[in-house]
């Protein structure tokens, strides 16, 4: 998707200020993008391409990962999903 069909779109992104948790990554206020609160790529595991850990108990930490909450990041979490959904497609 490229960032003009969807730059200023309503949709690509909101922010909610009054959320007990925000912001919850290190992204700049006036950047933050709450649309991917629970981050759709959570569940692809180490093929999600953000900056994760897995903890001792095997929980994934994306504590440090601020891609999806980027504001300009939305059709890069589009593309994302959409290669992930089609590897997946392929392998059935």
């Amino acid at each position: 998707m490229e960032r003009s069909e969807w730059e200023g779109k309503g949709f690509a992104c909101f922010t909610n200020r009054a959320c007990e948790y925000f912001p919850c990554h290190k992204v700049d206020p006036e950047d933050f993008n709450c649309l991917f609160c629970f981050c759709p790529l959570y569940a692809y595991g180490k093929r999600c391409g953000g900056n994760f850990l897995y903890l001792e108990n095997g929980a994934k930490d994306c504590s440090a990962c601020a891609f999806p909450h980027k504001r300009g990041n939305y059709g890069r979490m589009i593309e994302r999903l959409t290669k992930l959904q089609k590897r997946g497609e392929e392998t059935k």
